[in-house]
């Protein structure tokens, strides 16, 4: 190397493929083919990161646990405020206190205390990781898609008759909208059958199940689903937006400038 060759410091930002648009197949609850959907490629058809599922699944899980085992020190046992035996002559370890952690029934010493295990994420992380878990099981065509429930009351045999003929096995995740209770209650008795909203969509709720059943309602991307707008929202639509803005406040200015110059 020569002192002319110019030497490239720090990271080197890695070159993803564009995003791919693949397809899933509408049915009805009873089996039929609807025709096929074309998936949103901006949400299905990323390459998934995996360092980032790591960690967001990770942060995801210590959220849940409770963090409540708590343990008591020497200073917090009932009783050892007298030397429990002499000093010199009993052949044993000179103790002051029974309620010593080497002794038995004393405090612990170094044990867990009530904490909470919540780590930060921020929220381009956790929206990168769904994405990204939405893409693998796009990519290994375990996304179905229905047009609607349809039922007239919530019965398990309706969910179950539904799935078989959706031809799923395994565990399942079905994204319902805040007012489909009906679906709801009929796949809640079904032990493979796990229900979200689409607001409370995860990574891990995803990564967990083996497939994942959208309606017409909650497939993100489509016309049904309003809240599918914010996933796909990205950060140049917002660069452009500002720009505009920018432009229209720099010809504003010049416009008073023209005027100003006009009337003196």
């Amino acid at each position: 190397m020569t002192s002319t060759d110019t030497v490239i410091r720090g990271p080197v930002k890695k070159a993803r493929p564009e995003p791919v648009t693949r397809t899933v197949t509408r049915r009805s609850t009873a089996g039929k083919d609807l025709g096929s959907v074309d998936l949103e490629p901006s949400i299905f058809g990323l390459e998934p990161n995996r360092a980032v599922l790591h960690q967001v699944v990770t942060a995801q899980l210590a959220a849940i646990r409770a963090g409540t085992q708590s343990t008591k020190t020497r200073a917090q046992v009932r009783g050892g405020g007298a030397k429990p035996f002499a000093q010199k002559g009993t052949g044993r370890a000179r103790q002051g206190s029974s309620r010593s952690p080497s002794m038995s029934g004393g405090g612990v010493a170094l044990g867990p205390k009530p904490r909470s295990y919540r780590q930060h994420t921020p929220k381009k992380m956790v929206r990168l990781a769904l994405l990204s878990a939405l893409s693998d099981r796009a990519a290994n065509q375990r996304v179905a898609l229905v047009d609607e429930w349809g039922w007239d009351g919530p019965k398990t045999k309706d969910a179950v008759a539904t799935l078989r003929n959706l031809k799923i096995t395994g565990t399942v995740l079905v994204v319902l909208a805040d007012d489909e209770t009906i679906a709801g209650r009929s796949f809640a008795n079904l032990p493979d059958a796990h229900t979200t909203s689409f607001g409370q969509l995860s990574a891990h709720d995803v990564l967990r199940s083996d497939w994942i059943l959208f309606s017409d309602r909650t497939l993100p991307g489509s016309a049904e689903a309003p809240a599918a707008t914010e996933m796909v929202a990205t950060e140049p639509a917002s660069e452009a937006a500002a720009a505009d803005t920018g432009a229209e406040a720099a010809a504003d200015t010049e416009t008073e400038t023209e005027e100003a110059t006009t009337d003196a």
